[in-house]
C-alpha cells in the first residue's frame, strides 16, 4: 500500500506491523506483572489488579505512543518534534484504523485486556491541556507511611498564618445567619505537599499529620464567611481512624462516612458538602499564572455509582464552567469515577449537591492554594446567593432586632 501523507506525516496501516507492535508491548507488560504477581503471591493486596494497571498506563505519554510506533514505521517520528502541534488529522485517522487514541494511552491495551476495568476514570468536561495523559489522580502512600509514627519535618512554614488571614469583605451584606449551609471535610486528611515537607521529593510520599489539605480548608471556611455563607470545617483525622483499626488506605471513605453522616443528621440546615483532595500530579500539570499570580488549579471528581450522580454531576459541571469564565483554566476538568477499581461513590450519595475537589497537586505552595481557595469561595458564593435569591427571600440581616 502506498503510503499517504498527512501534514508532513506518512501514515501507513500495516495490520502485520500494528500487531507487531501492540503483541511486543502486551508481551512486556504481560512480563512485568507475572514477576510482579509471582514475587507478591503471599500477599493478595499487591497482586496485578484494575488499578495497578491504570496507573501503568497513565504514565505513558502520547510521545511515548509516538515513539514506539516509530520504532517499526519511522515515519511517525517526524510527529514527535511537538506533542501540540502534532497533526490532528493524523490522530483522528490513527484512531477510526486501530481504535488508540494518542490523548488516551489506556486506550492501548482496551482491547487486549477486557478484565481488566481500565476505564474507572473518565474525563467528562475539561479546560485546554488536560487529557487522559495528564489527568487528576489520586496514589496511596505506601504502607510505612500510612503507619508511620515519625513524619518529615516541615520547613517553609513561615508566612502560612499571614497568607491565611488575608480576608476579602464581600460587601454584599448578604450572610446566612446562624445557619452553616456549607460542609467541609477530608477523606484523604493527611495529603500534603512537598515543598513543606523537608529532604521529601517523592510524590507519594507527600502527606503528614499537621500540614495537609486541611489548612486549605481554613482558608476556604474564611473566604466563604466573609461572603456570608455560614461554614463547618471538620478536621475529623481519616487516616488516624485507619491506622487505629488497621485498616487499608482504601477504606478512607468506609471512615469518613459516618462522619458525613453523622454532620447531616445534626444540622439540616447543611445544603453544600465539600471534600477536599489533593491530587498527585506534578506542578506543570496542577499549576495556572492569572495576572501576574499563579494559582493551583482545581478538578472536581464525581462518583457514578448512585441515585445522586445526574445532580452531583451536573453541580460539578456548573461550578467549572462558572469558575472558568472568571479564571480562565483554572478549573482542569470534571472527572467521572466508576468501576472495581474505585470507591465510586465518595460519600456524594449522601447529598445531591456533594462535590469532590482536587486542589493543586504535590508541589504546589498554599501562597498558590490559597488563591485558589479565594476564587473558589468567589465563584461558589456567586452562584450560592443566585440560587437563594431564585429559590427563596434572601435574609440580609436588616431586620434582626
Amino acid at each position: 500500500m502506498r503510503p499517504k501523507k498527512t501534514n508532513g506525516v506518512f501514515f501507513t496501516i500495516q495490520g502485520t506491523n500494528l500487531l507487531k507492535i501492540f503483541g511486543g508491548f502486551l508481551l512486556f507488560l504481560f512480563m512485568i506483572f507475572s514477576i510482579s504477581g509471582a514475587i507478591t503471591s503471599l500477599k493478595p493486596e499487591f497482586r496485578i489488579s484494575s488499578s495497578s494497571v491504570n496507573q501503568a498506563t497513565n504514565k505513558i505519554t502520547g510521545e511515548m505512543l509516538y515513539h514506539l510506533l516509530g520504532w517499526e514505521n519511522h515515519h511517525f517520528m517526524n510527529g514527535i518534534i511537538d506533542k501540540a502541534s502534532s497533526p490532528t488529522l493524523m490522530n483522528i485517522v490513527f484512531k477510526l484504523s486501530t481504535n488508540i487514541s494518542l490523548d488516551d494511552p489506556r486506550s492501548l491495551l482496551g482491547r487486549e485486556l477486557p478484565a481488566f476495568s481500565l476505564y474507572d476514570s473518565k474525563i467528562l468536561v475539561a479546560s485546554e491541556g488536560t487529557d487522559y495523559t495528564n489527568m487528576p489522580m489520586e496514589s496511596s502512600p505506601p504502607l510505612e507511611v500510612l503507619r508511620a509514627e515519625q513524619e518529615a519535618t516541615l520547613q517553609n512554614t513561615e508566612n502560612l498564618d499571614l497568607a491565611e488571614g488575608e480576608k476579602s469583605p464581600s460587601g454584599s451584606g448578604l450572610s446566612t445567619g446562624d445557619r452553616q449551609v456549607v460542609y467541609l471535610y477530608f477523606t484523604h486528611t493527611r495529603e500534603s505537599y512537598l515543598p513543606y515537607l523537608k529532604g521529601i521529593d517523592n510524590p507519594d510520599l507527600a502527606y503528614h499529620s499537621q500540614l495537609n489539605v486541611t489548612k486549605i480548608g481554613d482558608k476556604l471556611k474564611e473566604e466563604l464567611e466573609s461572603r456570608g455563607i455560614g461554614t463547618f470545617l471538620d478536621k475529623t483525622d481519616v487516616m488516624a481512624n485507619l491506622n487505629q483499626k488497621g485498616l487499608p488506605y482504601g477504606a478512607a471513605y468506609q471512615e469518613s462516612r459516618p462522619v458525613v453522616e453523622a454532620a447531616i443528621t445534626g444540622n439540616r440546615d447543611l445544603q453544600y458538602v465539600i471534600d477536599i483532595h489533593r491530587d498527585a500530579k506534578r506542578k506543570k500539570d496542577t499549576t495556572l499564572t492569572i495576572n501576574g499570580k499563579n494559582y493551583a488549579k482545581i478538578a472536581f471528581v464525581v462518583g457514578a455509582e448512585h441515585a445522586n450522580y445526574e445532580k452531583n454531576l451536573h453541580l460539578a459541571k456548573e461550578m467549572h464552567r462558572l469558575i472558568n469564565e472568571k479564571y480562565p483554566g483554572l478549573s482542569r476538568a470534571v472527572i467521572q469515577k466508576q468501576g472495581k477499581g474505585t470507591n465510586g461513590k465518595f460519600n456524594q450519595d449522601l447529598s445531591s449537591n456533594a462535590m469532590l475537589i482536587e486542589f493543586g497537586g504535590v508541589d504546589n505552595t498554599f501562597e498558590e492554594l490559597f488563591l485558589s481557595a479565594e476564587a473558589l469561595a468567589d465563584v461558589f458564593s456567586e452562584f450560592y446567593w443566585q440560587a437563594e435569591k431564585v429559590n427563596k427571600p434572601v435574609d440580609t440581616g436588616e431586620n434582626k432586632q
